[in-house]
């Protein structure tokens, strides 16, 4: 059977996004795994769970008000709820006059225009930064990008980045509340709601066929929504992969690995690569399926969106020098992986971990999709096609690769 189909791909893409919200070791998450592993198990593979704990945060509210009016608000992770009845001040413009006018208010940090993934990049840290260093009670993020959407920041697992509340506001609700704050005017925060860490899991899925030199392939399952278009292609093409090596006459023994904990800045594939994967004087290759591996894109129509029949060109193809002119060849017309880069530190996400503990030959797909991080992350996002044709050049590099043993 032909596992490069669009239907398969399709199925799959249904059913990773049937799972729901995907946040590290909560129920989307843990039957994600559960599938995955009972996929890989029917192919052959050894399947191994390693697992960790992940912070959690479950709203009960969550929300900004003004005049009376309330709009949604995205917790910021890890989180500093509010008291229960809010915390209310004065609205005040982070990036307005003095600073002083932020002791003791709830400060707006209007980011400028790009598709905003973690509260690391300098840009969101140092400006959240400021605030609360100039006395501010909570901040509130405003991520202006392509979607007019809220787009969940990625943080470090370990606690909070700040002392005090912070949460994201939708670009498009943000009007009244921009207007309110150049005004001065008071506000109320509100975050509520139980947490703490809890237990996740990688996937360790092994073909040891005595070998003694491994090809990996990785991917990442959890985020912070149902995460389609950003997760599920790589997903998708992991599969596909699964089943064409389970049947394919490799000289390697076979390692599969999916990660949880993404969104805590890479958990999962940090505690993977430091007790779990196989080491790197015995990995011939190691193949990374990142976010936005075959989204799809979309014209925007004055605040509109259309959907498109290509794939979103946002995504970035990381090989190693020696595969460069392969991955030309392979990935020619595939708008994004078209133009392959040397894999060099760096590198966004997973892949910058993979290159950092010194693989030696390597190639991975990262990048941010239009509803990268927004809860409207669906199946509107993907088309199947694309993941078809990414996997088929995927299992081309792979054979490539593997060619020069």
């Amino acid at each position: 059977m032909d596992p490069f189909t669009a239907s398969a791909a399709q199925a799959d893409l249904a059913h990773y996004v049937g799972f729901g919200v995907k946040a590290s070791g909560g129920a989307g998450d843990r039957e994600t795994g559960a599938w995955l592993e009972a996929e890989l198990r029917a192919l052959g593979f050894a399947i191994e769970r390693q697992s960790f704990e992940a912070p959690w945060f479950e709203p009960s509210i969550a929300e900004i008000a003004v005049d009376g009016r309330a709009t949604p608000v995205i917790p910021q992770a890890v989180v500093v709820p509010t008291p229960p009845g809010g915390l209310s001040g004065p609205l005040v413009l982070a990036d307005a006059g003095d600073p002083a006018r932020l002791e003791g208010a709830i400060a707006i940090v209007s980011l400028p225009h790009a598709r905003w993934s973690s509260l690391v990049s300098p840009v969101p840290r140092q400006k959240a930064k400021a605030a609360f260093d100039a006395g501010a009670a909570a901040v509130v993020l405003v991520t202006h990008g392509p979607t007019g959407e809220a787009l969940a920041l990625n943080a470090p697992a370990d606690g909070p980045m700040f002392p005090r509340p912070a949460a994201v506001l939708a670009p498009r609700a943000a009007a009244p509340f921009l207007a309110a704050a150049a005004r001065g005017q008071a506000g109320r925060l509100t975050v509520t709601g139980s947490g703490g860490r809890r237990e996740a899991y990688n996937i360790v899925a092994r073909l040891d066929r005595g070998r003694g030199r491994w090809l990996v392939v990785s991917t990442p399952r959890s985020g912070w929504f149902g995460c389609a278009g950003e997760r599920g292609p790589g997903v998708a093409i992991w599969l596909m992969l699964a089943r064409w090596a389970a049947r394919a006459d490799l000289p390697v023994d076979i390692a599969f690995v999916c990660n949880s904990g993404h969104e805590y800045e890479n958990l999962g594939a940090a505690r993977l690569l430091h007790d779990a994967a196989p080491k790197p004087e015995q990995t011939v290759f190691w193949l990374h399926l990142g976010a936005n591996a075959a989204a799809r894109d979309w014209h925007d129509l004055g605040g509109q969106m259309a959907p498109l029949p290509s794939a979103d060109p946002q995504r970035y193809l990381g090989v190693s020098p020696s595969l460069i002119e392969e991955a030309r060849r392979i990935f020619a017309g595939q708008p994004g992986l078209e133009a392959p880069y040397p894999a060099a530190p760096g590198a966004a996400g997973e892949l910058g971990h993979i290159i950092a503990a010194g693989y030696p030959a390597l190639a991975g797909v990262f990048g941010a999709h239009r509803f990268h991080h927004a809860a409207a992350d669906d199946l509107r996002t993907v088309e199947p096609a694309h993941a078809v044709q990414a996997a088929i050049g995927f299992k081309d590099l792979i054979q490539a690769a593997l060619r020069s043993l």
